[in-house]
């Protein structure tokens, strides 16, 4: 006789179209409908564009915003895109009216709530995927980690430097699995035409040898590494260009530094919705940041085929091994970067062979791989 399915609630501070969510549609196509029942819940007004994805792959999504299971318009409700204060209490009444085996929570605040109010005989199991590491952003749920945190049955982490970032005493030995997940670029175009126009929508020559790389652009993200190494290859190489895919508030400040070295011809795209469809412009992938988190940009390169060149630091050497699938260079080192860079520049070959197993490499980490090992955590801590 086949087990019963067991009910899960994912909790998640927002839908919206980004890395962290945009993960979680990836994996509801690859859920063991068989076994689980999975259903979402959200709080931000507003931010919900990926419902309907997760509602196609069978999912039941909640707004925390009214009474559970109420109809629900996605980007209709709360126009000011506020979270609505009452969403604790929701939560409390969908835990207590839909019963479920499970409680897998996404983002810090709503996860120390969460612990909070799945209490009693009859309380969930709980699970945490943590994307980002520990650190001075933790402050405002520190207290409640420090009341809560222990009450996981098990940590996921986006990355090997984010598990180690979890403090001893808030974990217990295995209870933090390690799950990397690469982007689903199904959709995403290859081949000559791609990258013709993937080119056209960035306002690039045909014929330039084009380095990029996407990014939020924040403080932590260090660009300037990549700008500098840009200049010194402007002036010893081949006809290159750059393009920064990303917003964000340092771009003002790179912008002037752009500037200051002389460089005019890059290519500052700004936030971008299409950043698949834009990679097949590029012919080597830069990372000049230490990625503590998941490298979410570096594996969405990786599945497009393109070789990178990466700062090795942070979660970065757990997905790409030197000389395999790209390079990796010392982190804030231009003369490096710039180094390798021109290495891969200047050798097509060389470029394709690392392409084609970075591509190889990011299929280890896709969507189905990585929902079958969150469902072998759901599986070990519903363990009777």
């Amino acid at each position: 006789m086949s087990p019963r399915r067991t009910r899960i609630l994912w909790l998640a501070r927002d839908l919206g179209a980004d890395g962290a969510a945009q993960a979680l549609a990836d994996r509801a196509r690859h859920a063991d409908t068989a076994r689980f029942e999975i259903e979402v819940a959200y709080l931000l007004p507003g931010r919900d564009p990926l419902v309907p994805a997760l509602e196609r792959a069978g999912l039941r999504v909640h707004h925390l915003a009214g009474a559970p299971g109420s109809p629900r318009t996605p980007g209709t409700t709360g126009a000011t895109g506020r979270t609505d204060p009452r969403w604790p209490w929701h939560l409390r009444r969908l835990l207590a009216e839909r019963r479920y085996g499970l409680l897998h929570t996404h983002t810090p605040v709503p996860a120390a709530a969460a612990r909070l109010l799945a209490l009693g005989r009859n309380a969930p199991r709980l699970v945490h995927s943590e994307q980002s590491p520990w650190g001075p952003g933790r402050l405002v749920t520190s207290w409640a980690d420090a009341l809560t945190y222990r009450r996981n049955d098990a940590v996921i982490a986006g990355s090997r430097a984010v598990g180690r970032s979890v403090p001893a005493g808030r974990r217990a030995g295995d209870r933090v699995t390690v799950v990397l997940q690469a982007p689903d670029l199904t959709d995403a175009g290859a081949g000559p035409a791609a990258r013709a126009a993937a080119r056209a929508r960035l306002g690039l020559p045909a014929d330039a040898l084009v380095i990029g790389t996407v990014s939020g652009r924040t403080a932590g993200e260090d660009q300037a590494t990549l700008l500098t190494a840009y200049a010194g290859l402007r002036r010893t190489g081949p006809d290159t260009r750059l393009v920064l895919i990303g917003g964000g508030p340092s771009e003002p400040r790179l912008r002037d530094l752009a500037a200051g070295l002389g460089l005019t011809d890059v290519v500052f795209a700004g936030f971008r919705p299409d950043v698949p469809a834009l990679l097949p412009a590029l012919d080597v992938f830069a990372l000049g940041s230490p990625q503590p988190g998941p490298p979410a940009a570096l594996l969405a390169a990786m599945t497009c085929g393109l070789p990178s060149v990466a700062a090795r630091a942070g979660a970065t050497p757990e997905v790409l091994d030197d000389g395999a699938q790209g390079l990796l260079v010392p982190p804030g080192d231009p003369a490096a970067l710039g180094g390798a860079l021109a290495w891969l520049l200047a050798d097509a070959a060389l470029r394709a062979r690392l392409g084609a197993a970075a591509r190889e490499r990011a299929a280890g980490f896709g969507a189905a791989a990585a929902q079958r090992a969150v469902e072998a955590v759901y599986r070990r801590v519903l363990r009777p």
